[in-house]
């Protein structure tokens, strides 16, 4: 194993060619970006939220569905109606709705439209009224400009006094196409935090430049992706998020430790080959641990998760590669000028010596002894702070985040209330019984009336059946609303209950939208478990074959458990409680999507590895330089809290910007990613890494059956 700082390791005569060949290396990314940016234009891909999941039954009936009905298949839309006094169904309204049918079939791309008047679609006091669009137009294709379209041709809806809103396509494209600030309020918290924590404008814009460069270069990879393979709109907005978060972090740790070498009186080029080497290596570690966490998605068996996971793992790769040849080059071109146009009030980064007198120690030196020397109550206290924080995920609820949880004032949250009041809250997701056989047909009328009498189903249409297969379909309303615990229950078990009036050779499937989403909600739920595991495991290798040692991989998967535990806790608390839901504008209590919690737990689990490997690797290096088990705990601390400080505080600012995203789903992300990495940071890197470490000494470092890489014996304590 290479000596600290050692030059000759791969990564370090990596920092040093990028240093000696600093303005090749810059232009090579900028022709890297602005070539894939173009090539990615002139493809002309276009993002797609597919989320069929092969091999789920809803999937099946759909497929079954889409084959006997052809015109299942098209991109569906609405236009809500409503008459505050009055009917729909004679004079001025009656005329106006008749207009706008007209009109909205000589929209482009609209392929059939379907008047009020078929059983389901007026309401029982005829003050509520549906009408149907059929697009030809793909659903990546839609967007503000063809919802503009359709308001047009709705205007004499308008004229004549009616309240007239959208659902569907092109709608939800349309206002998922809405400018999102949350990026730029992340930029904007990046550069002022660092500004603060390291006083210096250079110091601060390389690190900003280069996520910028990383994050560019990421989503142009993801353009040039998605004309070939499928990119959806929240992998995009995940890449940026992470790609963010890490690349400020991974510069941070780089430039740190190059930092205090050169006010140590190390040569430039020297420096950055030695932080390249060190810092660099922890980047490495951390990066390939959160890549493999989310590639791991792919165990779930659900594509849209997969993509999810390959789209963050882009963007966290470019990063790491950004940290080790970009950054080193930014850092050689920068030279002895480091710390130019400095804050005349802010203090730079600086050695730490834990040797000095206690009134000459800075604050984390301090902070770092004060644990050190009394572990117990620091553990304790931290234990039961996260333990308080955790409790709410045992009333955790997995499901779906449906249209009532858009943004007020939305044409989807206004279409969505509308139809609540017209015709009940289950007319937002009604679920479509399939059924496919030989006695389909006969049979369809017999389930239909089996439907009705099914608790918690409000309305049953009468049977559909298939010109071309032997395929009948049935739409059965439920009572409650597409996310309520109520729908689900139904859902789960409607094809069972109506399976034995359907008959032998005739198979039964629950599909839709609301059907598809608790058919994921379990396929998520039954593999959890599994996925957590096998991450768990992938990481002790990681961290055992890194660090040689038993203890410190498996107290580092005790303590990210409990971080990632904290997340999903406050998470619960306010999208499910709504404790300070309506402060981040989420209006009513909402199921946690299904998805949700397999992704954060890759990406968290991943992330906390960060400050693990950083901070551990300090420790390490003064294990390796004085044998001293407890100063070397308080040296790491000491060395790496001004900078996991900093780091975690733009990650979470990062993090919490996308709370100001419409997207109900990029809320709950962003506000568990914060979570997770404020107590990760803070509780668990100050307190608790810390006290469990000093309380293990020596034991810290020990793996048995083989020669410790230091020189120890194979299954001893080494001294």
């Amino acid at each position: 194993m290479a000596r600290n700082g050692d030059t000759t390791t791969l990564l370090g005569r990596l920092g040093a060619w990028c240093a000696r060949r600093r303005w090749w290396v810059l232009g090579a990314w900028v022709v890297a970006l602005v070539g894939l940016t173009l090539l990615g234009s002139a493809l002309g891909g276009k993002p797609s939220d597919n989320l069929s999941v092969p091999g789920l039954p809803a999937a099946e009936g759909a497929a079954v569905l889409q084959r006997a009905f052809p015109g299942q298949g098209a991109t569906d839309g609405q236009v809500v109606i409503r008459a505050e006094r009055g009917t729909l169904l004679t004079g001025p309204p009656r005329a106006a709705i008749a207009e706008t049918a007209e009109r909205l079939r000589a929209v482009a791309g609209v392929a059939s439209v379907q008047p009020p008047g078929r059983p389901g679609t007026v309401s029982p006091d005829g003050r509520t009224a549906l009408m149907g669009i059929e697009w030809s137009t793909p659903p990546g294709d839609l967007g503000p400009a063809q919802l503009d379209r359709v308001r047009e041709a709705a205007q004499p809806l308008e004229r004549a006094g009616l309240t007239v809103a959208y659902s569907g396509a092109p709608a939800a494209q349309a206002e998922a196409a809405g400018t999102d600030w949350s990026a730029a309020v992340g930029i904007v918290a990046a550069i002022v935090i660092l500004l603060l924590a390291f006083g210096s404008v250079v110091t601060m814009a390389i690190p900003v430049v280069g996520a910028l460069v990383a994050v560019g270069s990421a989503l142009a990879v993801l353009a040039v992706l998605q004309a070939v393979t499928d990119v959806s709109d929240v992998g995009r907005t995940l890449a940026v998020m992470i790609g963010l978060g890490v690349s400020v972090d991974y510069a941070l740790f780089v430039v740190t430790r190059h930092a205090e070498q050169v006010a140590d009186g190390v040569d430039v080029r020297e420096s950055v080959a030695r932080a390249t080497s060190t810092a660099g290596r922890a980047v490495v570690i951390a990066g390939g641990t959160v890549a493999v966490a989310v590639l791991g998605l792919a165990a779930a068996g659900i594509p849209f998760v997969t993509r999810l996971g390959q789209s963050a793992a882009i963007a966290v790769v470019i990063a790491v590669l950004a940290a080790i040849t970009l950054l080193p080059a930014a850092l050689a071109i920068a030279g002895t000028g480091l710390g130019r146009w400095r804050l005349p009030f802010v203090s730079g980064p600086r050695p730490v010596d834990i040797d000095v007198p206690p009134d000459r120690m800075h604050g984390w030196a301090r902070w770092s002894l004060m644990v050190t020397r009394k572990p117990w109550p620091f553990l304790v206290g931290g234990l039961a702070l996260l333990l308080l924080l955790v409790a709410p995920v045992l009333r955790m609820e997995l499901g779906q985040v449906d249209a009532g949880s858009d943004p007020p004032g939305s044409t989807t949250r206004e279409a969505y209330a509308l139809i609540s009041t017209g015709f009940g809250p289950g007319f937002n997701g009604p679920v479509q019984i399939v059924l496919e056989g030989p006695l389909a047909k006969q049979s369809a009328l017999a389930v239909a009336d089996r439907a009705r009498d099914l608790a918690g189903v409000i309305e049953v249409s009468p049977p559909v059946r298939s010109p071309i297969a032997d395929v009948a379909l049935i739409s059965v309303v439920p009572g409650t609303a597409p996310a309520s615990p109520r729908t689900t229950d139904l859902v789960e078990k409607l094809a069972q209950r109506l399976q034995p009036v359907a008959g032998a050779g005739t198979t039964v499937y629950a599909t839709g939208l609301t059907a598809v989403g608790v058919d994921l909600s379990d396929r998520v739920a039954s593999r959890l478990p599994w996925f957590i595991g096998v991450v768990i495991l992938i990481s002790f290798v990681l961290l055992m074959v890194e660090f040689r040692s038993l203890l410190v991989p498996l107290q580092a998967a005790v303590m990210n458990l409990l971080s990632v535990g904290a997340a999903f806790g406050v998470v619960v608390a306010i999208f499910q409680w709504g404790i300070l839901r309506a402060q981040i504008g989420v209006p009513e209590a909402v199921s946690i999507e299904a998805w949700v919690p397999m992704m954060m737990f890759a990406i968290l689990f991943g992330l906390s590895m960060d400050y693990e490997v950083f901070l551990l690797s300090r420790m390490r290096e003064g294990w390796k330089q004085t044998g001293d088990p407890h100063g070397s705990v308080a040296l790491g601390l000491a060395s790496t809290a001004r900078v996991i400080s900093a780091a975690a505080l733009i990650m979470v600012s990062v993090f919490l910007a996308f709370v100001l995203n419409d997207n109900v789903v990029v809320k709950m992300l962003g506000i568990g990613l914060a979570t997770a990495v404020l107590v990760d940071a803070t509780i668990i890197r100050l307190m608790l890494v810390p006290a469990v470490m000093s309380l293990c000494g020596k034991w810290n470092w020990w793996l048995p059956g083989r020669r410790g890489r230091d020189g120890g014996e194979a299954g001893t304590i080494p001294s």
